[in-house]
């Protein structure tokens, strides 16, 4: 199964956008000209990260950010580096770039 998310080149540097896909809510981030996709659910209680829609970053743009208790992880590993998830790590989604859209394949 196959769920296009958005065309590669809607995805801005230094932004994130969410969707929801056949594996569930999900969001991909740009970050140093690499897309990262991750499952939206934060390892510490399982709920999704934005407060607000497509907010995934903290204020600086630098990190994941979950909204419910401020958990901050890697964009490039998902690798929680400060919070109640310390050492936890977000779930990566495979996906491939397919006619210029990021595409998750499973």
């Amino acid at each position: 199964m196959m769920t296009k998310l958005c065309k590669a080149t809607d995805l801005a540097e230094g932004t994130s956008l969410g969707f929801l896909s056949h594996v569930g809510p999900v969001f991909a981030v740009r970050f140093d000209n690499e897309i990262y996709v991750y499952k939206n659910e934060c390892p510490h209680l399982g709920v999704n990260l934005e407060f607000n829609e497509d907010e995934f970053l903290d204020s600086e743009g630098q990190l994941i950010q979950c909204s419910t208790h401020g958990a901050l992880f890697s964009i490039d590993s998902g690798k929680c580096l400060s919070g109640p998830c310390q050492g936890d790590s977000l779930t990566k989604v495979d996906f491939e770039i397919i006619d210029d859209h990021i595409t998750l394949v499973s």
